[in-house]
């Protein structure tokens, strides 16, 4: 699937690809509407229902992903309720795998998210991640979505890549759609992000359940 000799620069997402969505979709579909209603009061099933549709009304934008903007609307400190849960962070089985094939190999890798730094900081906390990664990228800094082609356009300008030979992998369609528009080549994403939901198929771009699949076969040192 992969041809890694034509193949210079890595960006790999964080949450859904390299570690477990699961911990994310629990903590804004169950723990936090539990601790809101505890905090601020109300009825769990109406507190749930009234924050997953203020939440997704901002999907794709910077604000979904901002921790701050959700502390300031929500008047809660995110932050510390993510910590809560931290328990559940954990990256997919295969990716201290492929994290130590790719640092055997010749390409440079580069974790590319829309964390903010809040969620960031946590996760590398709580995981290994940054020993495999050359470079760590949040969209924060750039002040734009992966979403946006804007933000590939601002990567690239800040830190050097060649589109015709990175390969992005990434468990959210409109972001590969965005990266496509902008002229990243090779694009792979992930069948079952969350390891408690179903695998998804018929997806719109090629896929693999477990970096296992692509492994670099034959590294070379740098």
């Amino acid at each position: 699937m992969i041809d890694w000799q034509a193949i210079d620069t890595v960006l790999l997402d964080m949450d859904g690809t390299l570690l477990d969505l699961h911990y994310d979709n629990f903590f804004w579909t169950q723990h936090l509407p539990l601790r809101y209603a505890e905090i601020h009061g109300g009825d769990l099933n109406q507190v749930t229902e009234q924050l997953m549709n203020r939440i997704m009304a901002e999907k794709g934008s910077l604000n979904w992903y901002c921790l701050d903007y959700w502390s300031d609307q929500l008047k809660v400190d995110i932050v510390a309720l993510k910590r809560e849960v931290a328990h559940l962070i954990a990256p997919h089985p295969s990716t201290k795998d492929f994290l130590d094939a790719l640092s055997a190999s010749h390409c440079e890798t580069w974790l590319v998210t829309n964390a903010h730094h809040g969620s960031l900081n946590l996760k590398l906390e709580h995981t290994d991640l940054g020993k495999h990664i050359s470079k760590i990228i949040s969209s924060h800094e750039l002040g734009k979505p992966k979403e946006d082609p804007e933000f590939w356009r601002q990567l690239q300008q800040h830190w050097h890549f060649d589109p015709d030979r990175t390969l992005l992998i990434d468990d959210t369609a409109t972001v590969l759609d965005a990266a496509a528009a902008f002229g990243i080549r090779h694009l792979l994403t992930l069948r079952q992000p969350d390891s408690k939901q179903a695998v998804r198929n018929a997806l719109s771009y090629p896929a693999v359940l477990s970096f296992a699949e692509i492994l670099p076969i034959t590294p070379t040192t740098r």
